[in-house]
C-alpha cells in the first residue's frame, strides 16, 4: 500500500487525532497508539493500529515515548494539554452531523493531508518539519469556497435565505407522505426544469425565480402525496438532482453503495456497515483484513517494547513499576 513502511506513533486523543491515524493505518503505514495505562477502551477509529499503554506522567515512560520517537516518521498529538509542551435535530428535516466538519473534514483529514505533503517534502529535502493543524483553520479552509463567493448572488443575505441553506425551493429537503425526505439541489435551469416536470406541477405557476416560501408550499405539498420510495421511482435516472435522503443503515445497500462496495462489514455490530478507506488509489489501495479492529489498551504493549530493543527483564521492570501496562495480564487478573 501507498503508505507501507512509515512508520507512525499516534498520542490517544479524540475524534480527529485518531481519525488521521486510521487514514495512515489504512493505507499501510505501521501505526502505533500511545494509550493510558489506566481508562477505558472506547476508540472506534483504531483498526490496524497497534496499542501501548503507557504512563506519560512518570520520566521512564516519557524515555519509552522518546525511543519509539526517535524511530518514527510521524507523531500525531492531538493537543493534550502539557503532553508535549446521532444525527440531525429532532423532528426537523435532516441535518449533516456538525462534528462532521470540524473535527473530521477539517481535523483528522487536513491533519493527514498535512502529513502528506511533509513527507512529500522530506523526499526532496531530506529534513521533517511540524505540521500545526486545528479544527479551526481546518473547518475555515475546507468552507474556502463559501468565503470566497459571499459577492456572488449564492451568498450576501441573512441566515437560511441563501440558495445553499435552505433559502431557496429548489434547494432544500422536502417531507414525503411516509415521514422520510427526499433531497432537492435543481440549481441549473434545466435541472429546475425537469424537476417541475416529474413533480407535475406548471412551470408558469412555479416558477425557479418567483418568491421562494410560496413555491416552497407548492413542492412540499405535491411530494407529501407520495412514499418516498414512489418518489425515488419517478426521479430514478433523471437529470432532475432528486434523491432520497438514506439513513446510516439504508445508505449501504444503496444501489450506487452496493456496485462500488463503498462500505465494508462493521466489525463493532451485527449487520452494520462502515465505509472502505478513499480515495481509491489504482496501483496501491488500501487493504482491509477481514475482522480489523481497534486494538485493546495495551494489546501491543511487549510487543512494540521488544522490536524498540528492550529486553525480557527491561519490560518486566517497566510492568512491575507501572510505567506501562500489558492487556493481556490485565484479561488474566
Amino acid at each position: 500500500m501507498a503508505l507501507r513502511g512509515l512508520r507512525v506513533v499516534e498520542m490517544a486523543g479524540l475524534a480527529p487525532a485518531p481519525f488521521c491515524g486510521m487514514i495512515m493505518a489504512d493505507f499501510g503505514a505501521n501505526v502505533i497508539r500511545i494509550d493510558k495505562t489506566r481508562g477505558p477502551d472506547q476508540d472506534r477509529l483504531g483498526r490496524g493500529k497497534r496499542s501501548l499503554a503507557l504512563d506519560l506522567k512518570k520520566p521512564e515512560g516519557v524515555n519509552v515515548a522518546r525511543r519509539l520517537c526517535s524511530n518514527a516518521d510521524v507523531l500525531i498529538e492531538p493537543f493534550r494539554r502539557g503532553l508535549l509542551s446521532m444525527l440531525g435535530r429532532k423532528g426537523a428535516p435532516p441535518t449533516p452531523p456538525i462534528n462532521l466538519l470540524a473535527d473530521f473534514a477539517g481535523g483528522g483529514l487536513m491533519c493527514a493531508l498535512g502529513i502528506s505533503l511533509a513527507l512529500l517534502e522530506r523526499s526532496k529535502s531530506g529534513k521533517g518539519q511540524v505540521i500545526d493543524a486545528n479544527m479551526v483553520e481546518g473547518a475555515a479552509y475546507v468552507g474556502s469556497w463559501i468565503y470566497s463567493s459571499q459577492g456572488m448572488f449564492l451568498w450576501g443575505k441573512p441566515r437560511g435565505e441563501n440558495w445553499l441553506d435552505s433559502g431557496a425551493h429548489f434547494y432544500d429537503t422536502y417531507e414525503t407522505s411516509d415521514g422520510r425526505h427526499m433531497a432537492v439541489g435543481a440549481i441549473e435551469p434545466q435541472f429546475y426544469e425537469e424537476l417541475i416536470s416529474l413533480l407535475g406541477l406548471d412551470a408558469e405557476e412555479v416558477g425557479q425565480f418567483d418568491e421562494p416560501e410560496e413555491m416552497k408550499k407548492i413542492i412540499a405539498a405535491r411530494f407529501k402525496e407520495r412514499t418516498q420510495a414512489e418518489w425515488s421511482k419517478v426521479f430514478e435516472g433523471k437529470d432532475a438532482c432528486v434523491t432520497p435522503v438514506l439513513s446510516m443503515e439504508e445508505a449501504p445497500h444503496h444501489p450506487h453503495n452496493v456496485a462500488r462496495n463503498s462500505f465494508i462489514p462493521s466489525v463493532y455490530s451485527p449487520d452494520t456497515y462502515e465505509p472502505r478507506p478513499a480515495p481509491i488509489l489504482s496501483r496501491t489501495p488500501a487493504t482491509l483484513p477481514p475482522g480489523l479492529r481497534a486494538p485493546q489498551i495495551g494489546e501491543h504493549t511487549i510487543e512494540i517494547l521488544t522490536e524498540a530493543g528492550y529486553s525480557k527483564a527491561a519490560i518486566e521492570e517497566l510492568l512491575a513499576g507501572k510505567i506501562v501496562a500489558d492487556a493481556k495480564k490485565k484479561a488474566k487478573l
